[in-house]
């Protein structure tokens, strides 16, 4: 009797694992969206504040080891930046936001387990659609820092890693860019960025088909 319970539980769990590889052989392709929480490292300042802004894309999976690993490349829409602090000889304080929008392309490995998590590390690259920064003095005045798109690096590059969970066709997901492309492109912006880099943590939500 023992033995028949462990053998029919062997099979249940062995038809389940079957199953699971049969669905996850499936590519899936799907559109996404979430939030971003973006800095950048600026040499010389240690108080920064995130960007929040946003993510939107769509992706598929193209298989290379069937039900196992796949490709996923993306098309997507992505705002980064920060907001730093500045004391200019203990006289002028205030703050500077910094903020960069682009289309981007991520290439990602995915690394299925069953049907229900991603896996996923790969690199990005990015074109800059917008830029513009603003200063706010600690004494209420404000004005734009003349820094325009001009003044950036047009193209971003770096690397991905993230993680998504399925439940059915809906997707929860969070990813990591790290940026390995220094964004400023004149002297006048490497007066205010150095050789800052993005980086941008985002979280998101998806439906697939």
């Amino acid at each position: 009797m023992k033995n028949r319970i462990i053998i029919t539980a062997f099979i249940a769990v062995l038809g389940l694992f079957q199953t699971i590889n049969a669905d996850a052989q499936k590519a899936r392709s799907g559109i996404k969206g979430g939030l971003n929480a973006s800095n950048l490292y600026i040499d010389n300042i240690s108080d920064r504040n995130p960007r929040y802004g946003f993510n939107v894309g769509l992706f598929t999976q193209v298989p290379l080891i069937e039900g196992t690993l796949y490709l996923q490349p993306e098309i997507g829409y992505s705002t980064k930046g920060t907001t730093a602090r500045y004391n200019i000889l203990n006289t002028f304080q205030g703050e500077t936001t910094f903020k960069l929008d682009y289309a981007e392309v991520p290439l990602l490995l995915t690394y299925k387990i069953g049907n229900v998590i991603d896996i996923q590390a790969g690199a990005y690259g990015g074109y800059l659609v917008n830029a513009s920064s603003k200063s706010k003095a600690d004494n209420g005045s404000s004005s734009e820092v003349l820094l325009n798109k001009d003044n950036y690096r047009s193209f971003d590059y770096g690397l991905s890693a993230g993680l998504n969970i399925y439940f059915g066709k809906l997707m929860v997901g969070t990813r990591y860019n790290h940026g390995l492309q220094q964004i400023a492109n004149t002297d006048a912006a490497r007066t205010f960025l150095g050789d800052s880099k993005n980086s941008v943590g985002q979280v998101h939500i998806g439906i697939t088909f």
